[in-house]
């Protein structure tokens, strides 16, 4: 056996070198070569012991201990050297002898640093649990869901390319590994060659993510097994609380439109009779808030998306806040999730701009309708541009007017649907926003729609009640898409800003005043 290695001029320690279990003679030469840049000098190894270490009853191993020689022997082992002879070796005992090394505590040590020049090193067999992806839940992983050092080593050399994604580097990341590097062509194309490759080598064993790192808005790849996806299971079934949060938002509906038990919510118990008056106002915001999830399930069944059963909140103030749906899988692109987040918003405007006309055109089907303050119409500038642009001299400030019933329920089905355009946490508008701008945008965006909807919820109580839902329910983060990177095309961008808008329009304040001069202005 022989064994070479480049010496510095001051090296100074214990080599210890395994045998095999062979109790037979054997050769042992040591050469020390010497690197370029080093001084020339000889080490004199002053003793071998060969013992058996104590942890092993099979392992032996030689301690070589390596000592510097005194300077005035220098030019005679020079001399020596170059005639090829060898000089006697000194009393190893006037030296300090280090103790011998284990072996095992050597080749730790040089398992743990062969690969120090390499892009990334491994450290064990598996991948040690990292952060999780954001929006899914960590777990607590075992050895048989963590990816090996094998697939690994296929991952960066076979599955990802020149082509696709060059990697440099690597990091664990919640059972899974987080690839750093170069991406190549356009994300779409290269994450579909990618996921073909990871197809043909694992099958469905791994899942792929092509997302941007918030750190420094680089590409990275993310590769997991899918076993650390699996949904949240409930101890209570959907359907089951499903149902009974519907059960609750009829109630809340029905209350919503009897004027006469606005005052005291309370006393509907005692006058169930009542809530037949509200039958009517109950059906329509129904239907607006039905179309509403329409509009989101068929776009999701379109994309490929799996949604839940919807949870319609309720609410005292307005009859329902809503409905929170989770989606069920992982959403393909930025452009998917833009068509199932906008797709409900713009069912339910539509069909709530609809009748909204029509109760401004329509009389009252009893000739006296609702009875209202025109400063009523100050409360939102969509619904009060549309009462001055139909109405005309008819809306003046400080003058009550007759309209159709109709006009306060559509107006009900647009507040809702605007509640929900809102761009924060997993609304409607949060997910419109992430989609338009990306994860850290739609980020920075929830912040700020959270602060403003606290600011004015000291004025209003729908805005506190909100803010409230959004912070416990709805905050977020979005779920990873399984590629983040790709914009969304012009058309769905434009949908997108629709609806934001749409939404703000309904929420802000109409601000000029109902005079005639007003009207002459237009």
């Amino acid at each position: 056996m022989s064994l070479s290695l480049a010496a510095p001029s001051a090296f100074r320690g214990n080599l210890l070198l395994p045998l095999s279990r062979c109790t037979s003679c054997f050769e042992f030469d040591l050469r020390f070569h010497h690197s370029r840049g080093f001084p020339h000098s000889r080490r004199r190894f002053t003793s071998f012991k060969l013992f058996r270490n104590p942890r092993s009853s099979r392992r032996r191993g030689i301690a070589c201990s390596v000592t510097e020689p005194q300077n005035g022997n220098d030019e005679k082992e020079n001399e020596a050297y170059k005639n090829g002879e060898t000089l006697p070796s000194e009393d190893s005992s006037e030296q300090s002898i280090s103790p011998p090394v284990d072996g095992e505590q050597l080749n730790e040590f040089s398992d743990a640093n062969k690969d120090q020049n390499d892009v990334q090193n491994v450290d064990s067999d598996e991948v040690a649990s990292g952060s999780p992806l954001p929006g899914v839940k960590p777990q607590k992983l075992d050895e048989a869901i963590q990816i090996p050092k094998e697939a690994i080593e296929i991952l960066r050399n076979q599955v990802f390319g020149f082509d696709t994604f060059f990697v440099t580097s690597q990091d664990p990341y919640e059972g899974g590994v987080l690839f750093k590097g170069n991406l190549r062509g356009q994300a779409a194309k290269s994450y579909d060659k990618i996921s073909k490759r990871l197809k043909d080598k694992f099958g469905d064993e791994y899942k792929l993510f092509l997302l941007v790192n918030p750190e420094d808005d680089k590409p990275v790849a993310v590769v997991v097994p899918r076993t650390t996806l699996q949904p949240e299971t409930t101890a209570v079934p959907e359907w089951f609380a499903a149902g009974a949060f519907g059960l609750v938002t009829v109630f809340t509906l029905l209350i919503r439109n009897v004027p006469a038990l606005q005052s005291d919510l309370l006393s509907a118990f005692d006058n169930l009779n009542l809530l037949k008056d509200g039958l009517s106002g109950a059906l329509v915001t129904a239907l607006i808030l039905g179309v509403h999830e329409l509009g989101h399930f068929l776009a999701a069944k379109d994309c490929g998306v799996k949604l839940g059963v919807p949870y319609f909140v309720p609410s005292w103030q307005i009859g329902s806040f809503g409905a929170i749906t989770r989606i069920r899988n992982i959403v393909p692109n930025r452009e998917d999730l833009l068509k199932v987040a906008a797709a409900g918003p713009i069912a339910g405007y539509c069909l709530g701009l609809l009748l909204l006309l029509l109760g401004f055109v329509l009389p009252p089907s009893d000739g006296i309708g609702v009875v209202v303050d025109a400063s009523v119409f100050h409360e939102s500038f969509l619904a009060g541009g549309i009462a001055k642009l139909l109405l005309g001299n008819v809306l003046k400030e400080g003058t009550a007017i007759s309209i159709n019933p109709l006009v306060i329920w559509a107006w009900a089905g647009l507040l809702i649907n605007a509640i929900n355009s809102i761009p924060a946490g997993e609304l409607d508008g949060g997910r419109i926003s992430f989609a338009l701008w990306g994860r850290k945008a739609s980020l920075r965006i929830t912040g700020v729609s959270i602060a403003l909807l606290g600011l004015s919820s000291l004025l209003n109580d729908v805005a506190f009640y909100w803010v409230v839902l959004i912070f416990f329910l709805q905050r977020g983060p979005i779920a990873p898409l399984s590629e983040e990177i790709t914009d969304p095309g012009e058309k769905y961008v434009a949908i997108g800003i629709i609806v934001l808008l749409l939404g703000l329009l309904v929420c802000l304040p109409y601000p000029f005043p109902f005079t005639d001069e007003t009207l002459t202005s237009f």
